[in-house]
């Protein structure tokens, strides 16, 4: 079953993890995972430019060392950065040294204290460590923009459940790159027709959280 809004339940028994927030503004929180890619990211940033939204790229290590063009346009525009492991490993499949060891290797090409576990695996060993140095971001509401199985119409239907405070899910990685350009805009349009704007993480009231 697919799940695209993260049940209340969830979030209250993992609280060291930031699911999302309680706030009165009209603000979500568009987040992007996985890149940065020259197939994909420079049109998500145009397309953000055309709306004056801003999001939060959670990158991955080996991308900004190969595009750190791209990297440097992100923060250049305004939006934020956060940690996504060196070469996007899976927290459950892989020891708690070598997976300390990758965000401590992506650390060198990311500066944020911001971290989001690939795929959203994560142990409560590896949390609490973790929790030590970064706030640790996933998320209200899945896109699964990358599940063809998922049809983009699906995902904007329940895309009429976002409110105010939620951290959204997409990605900027080359599997979904025609997917991307079709779910954005259509995207940013239900938002805005439910006066809703995206800001990015930076300077976020972390202690007010759901």
């Amino acid at each position: 079953m697919r799940m695209f809004k993260t049940p209340r339940l969830i979030r209250f028994v993992h609280k060291r993890i930031t699911w999302g927030f309680s706030i009165s503004e009209p603000t979500v929180y568009l987040t992007f995972d996985d890149g940065p890619n020259p197939n994909i990211t420079p049109w998500i940033l145009d397309e953000l430019k055309k709306h004056d939204f801003k999001a939060t790229f959670f990158c991955v290590g080996e991308n900004v060392e190969r595009y750190p063009e791209l990297y440097s346009r992100i923060l250049h525009e305004g939006h934020a950065v956060g940690n996504h492991t060196m070469k996007h490993e899976n927290g459950l499949k892989v020891s708690t040294e070598k997976y300390l060891e990758s965000i401590g290797e992506a650390r060198q090409f990311i500066d944020s204290t911001l971290f989001r576990p690939p795929y959203g695996k994560i142990t409560p060993a590896l949390v609490r460590k973790i929790k030590k140095e970064y706030r640790i971001i996933l998320w209200s509401w899945l896109s699964y923009d990358y599940d063809a199985a998922v049809s983009i119409d699906k995902i904007l239907q329940k895309a009429n459940r976002i409110q105010a405070g939620d951290i959204l899910v997409l990605h900027d990685n080359q599997k979904i790159v025609e997917r991307q350009k079709e779910l954005l805009p259509k995207l940013i349009s239900l938002l805005k027709a439910k006066n809703l704007k995206s800001n990015s993480l930076n300077g976020v009231f972390f202690s007010d959280i759901n």
